[in-house]
Parts: structure tokens; C-alpha cells; sequence
């Protein structure tokens, strides 16, 4: 079976319950393989303590692991396409789930940092790929349904942060970092076989490569909305790898757990972004709204009931962002939506490398409150923009 990856469509045209459930499993596929590599890009930040002693780092130097990641991804981005303008999207994103497992592997057993770093610039590039190409391999796969496969993808980010990251925390406490990771390319491996089995081919659109993308730069609008996306990531990345220094703060030995409040609030997000799938401006302005109050509560919080709220709010509010984001682009620039996503993972790859690696020098100078700080001003600086920016699709 071929699809022709198309531009996604600003609206459902035909009604979930009418297709075979069998239909629906390339998309719960793709959710499983985002949800493995969300979860390997921040598990880092669930692990930090024990991983920066192993390694004889700081734990400032320890959060450039997620900057790494997110730099590979910058620059793979908007190039991969560019690279592979024919390549059949299917063989891609397996290529890809691929990488991811080497990925952790490699950091698995690294014997030093410059070693774990290498490993994680490969899943920076893996993961900036399947972000970009995941959403259109989905739409074809299920087409008219645009809204229904970023809300899916979305849920697999919600899977990792509700599910993995705080395992993960967990059961480093108890068995070590390092099988951490082992465990996560185990996962990525299976991932792999799922996509494999179930994702139908998924041929590239017939503008696909240089053009395409240089004609979405073109678009203005497109562009500005890029760097509002760039501004609340930044925020949220530059808290986010020290999330646990700021739980521990307040709830010595709280870090699992609340890690799970976070995830859950990021499920609330998801969902909340998909419900305003018709008003996107308006998830657009709340999501980094959210986001900068939940970092404010956290910064001030004195107590557990603050610090609950501040945690949940920050979830709903980041966790909003990739889906509505991810829809806005595409109906900002609809015929050329695999640029317009590019552009999106770009925005996000280095709003965490530079968002990763102010908070680490912020942190290691200052205090993990004023990291927190920084992080809320520039998500109210996003919403303020999206606030702003108009267009007539959205």
C-alpha cells in the first residue's frame, strides 16, 4: 500500500467511528515511537544527580545531555528533508527509530561524557527527523483527519512524561542510570518492529526539498510564529532539565512523583489544545500563559499545595504548545506543511539547546528559582507574541 504524503486538511471530514480500527493502528504506531523518543531525549533530566556524579560532571554541565540532543535536531531538522526529498517517508522514520535505539545504547555504556554526548547528538537527529516527518506520514495514512493524528502524536509525548520520565526517575534510584537507558533502546527496538509492521508506505509530496522549504521561508507570518514557538520552548527548556533540583527543593524524595503530576497536567494539555483545534489562536496565546504562571508557583512555592499547582499548571501549559503549534504551521502554510513542521522542530530543537544551556549556567551561578524565573518571562513573551500575530486560517 502507497500514500502520497498532502498537506493536512483545517478540518475532520469524515467521523472517527466510521473507520475500521484497523485503520487507526499506523497512528497509535507513530505515537508509540514519538513516546520512546520523548522519553530517551529527556530521561536526563529524571536521572541528573546520579548521572552527573557517575560521570564526575556537574550537574549544569549534565543538562548540556539535553542541549546535545536538541542541537543535532536544529540542524537535522530543516536539512533531512532537503537530503532525502524522495525517500519513501516509511523507510525514514524506521531508519530513524533505529538510530534512537543505538542512541541509547551507546549512552548506556558510555565511560565518559564526551561519549554520552556523542550518543545523544545521534537521537537529537533522530528525533528532529520523526518529529518532521511523523505528522504527514499520519495524514496520509488517515487522511482528513489532521487535528486527530497531532492529538495522538501528543499523546504519546504524554505517555513518556506521564508514564516513562518518572519511572525512569524511579528505577534509577533503584537499579542506576545506566539501565535506564538500556531499557529505553529495548523499547526503541520494539517500537521499531511496530512501525514495521503496521505503517503503510508513504511517498514524499512531488514539491518536497529545497523549494518547498524555500518558499515557506517566504512566508512571513510563518516565520514570526516560528519565533514565538522559539521563545516558549526556550522558557520551558530552560527549566525543565532542572525540574527535579526545583521539586527536591521544597519535597526532599518528591522527584518521582511529581514528575508524574507534571505528566499528568501535560495530558491535560494535549487534550486541551485538541479541543481547541477550531480556535487555535486562542491555545496558542494560553499555552505560554499557562506555562510562565505554573514556572512562577513553582519559583515561589514554600509548601507541597504550591508547588502541586505550579507543577500541574507548567505541564498543561508546555504540553499544550506541540499540538497547537504543530496545527498552527500547517494552517498558516497548508501546501507546503512539511516545510512549515520542519520549521516547528527547528523553532523547538534550538529553543532546548540554548534554553538547556542558559538554565545550566543560570543554575550553576545562581539558583534554580531564578532559572525558573527566566523560563516564565520568556513564555509570557511568547504568549504576548502569539497575542499579536494574526491570520485569517487560525
Amino acid at each position: 500500500m502507497t500514500t502520497q504524503c498532502q498537506p493536512p486538511s483545517a478540518g475532520p471530514q469524515t467521523a472517527t467511528s466510521e473507520r475500521p480500527v484497523a485503520a487507526w493502528a499506523p497512528i497509535v504506531a507513530l505515537a508509540l515511537g514519538i513516546a520512546i523518543l520523548v522519553a530517551s531525549e529527556f530521561l536526563p533530566a529524571s536521572v541528573l544527580p546520579a548521572m552527573a556524579a557517575d560521570l564526575g560532571v556537574s550537574e549544569g554541565v549534565a543538562g548540556l545531555a539535553v542541549a546535545a540532543t536538541a542541537l543535532a535536531g536544529a540542524l537535522t531538522a530543516p536539512t533531512i528533508a532537503l537530503l532525502l526529498p524522495r525517500t519513501d517517508r516509511r523507510v525514514v522514520l524506521i531508519g530513524l527509530l533505529v538510530a534512537a535505539a543505538l542512541s541509547n545504547l551507546v549512552v548506556a555504556v558510555a565511560p565518559s561524557f564526551v561519549v554520552l554526548l556523542i550518543g545523544r547528538l545521534v537521537l537529537g537527529a533522530a528525533i528532529a527527523g520523526y518529529w518532521s516527518f511523523a505528522f504527514g506520514a499520519g495524514t496520509a495514512a488517515v487522511p482528513g483527519r489532521d487535528h486527530v493524528v497531532s492529538a495522538s502524536l501528543a499523546v504519546g509525548v504524554s505517555v513518556a512524561t506521564i508514564v516513562a520520565v518518572p519511572l525512569a526517575s524511579a528505577a534509577g534510584d533503584v537499579t542506576g542510570w545506566r539501565v535506564v537507558f538500556l531499557v529505553a533502546a529495548g523499547f526503541a527496538a520494539v517500537a521499531t518492529v511496530i512501525v514495521i509492521m503496521t505503517l503503510p508506505s508513504v511517498t514524499p509530496h512531488p514539491s518536497a526539498g529545497l523549494a518547498m522549504l524555500r518558499r515557506a521561508l517566504a512566508n512571513r507570518r510563518l516565520l514570526a510564529g516560528v519565533g514565538c514557538i522559539v521563545l516558549v520552548a526556550f522558557g520551558n527548556f530552560a527549566a525543565y532539565p532542572y525540574i527535579r533540583l526545583a521539586i527536591e527543593r521544597i519535597v526532599p524524595g518528591g522527584g518521582w512523583w511529581l514528575l508524574l503530576v507534571w505528566g499528568v497536567g501535560g495530558l491535560v494539555g494535549n487534550l486541551a489544545a485538541g479541543a481547541l483545534t477550531r480556535r487555535l489562536r486562542v491555545a496558542v496565546v494560553a499555552a505560554p500563559v499557562l506555562l510562565g504562571l505554573g514556572l512562577v508557583l513553582t519559583m515561589i512555592a514554600s509548601g507541597p499545595v504550591v508547588l502541586v499547582v505550579g507543577v500541574v499548571l507548567w505541564g498543561v501549559g508546555f504540553n499544550m504548545v506541540p499540538v497547537a503549534t504543530q496545527l498552527w504551521v500547517t494552517r498558516v502554510e497548508p501546501e507546503r506543511a512539511e516545510s512549515a513542521l520542519s520549521l516547528q522542530v527547528t523553532a523547538f530543537q534550538v529553543a532546548i539547546t540554548l534554553g538547556s544551556a542558559v538554565g545550566g549556567a543560570v543554575l550553576d551561578r545562581s539558583s534554580v528559582g531564578v532559572v525558573l524565573l527566566v523560563g516564565a518571562g520568556l513564555a509570557l513573551a511568547s504568549g504576548i507574541g502569539f497575542l499579536l500575530l494574526r491570520s485569517a486560517r487560525v
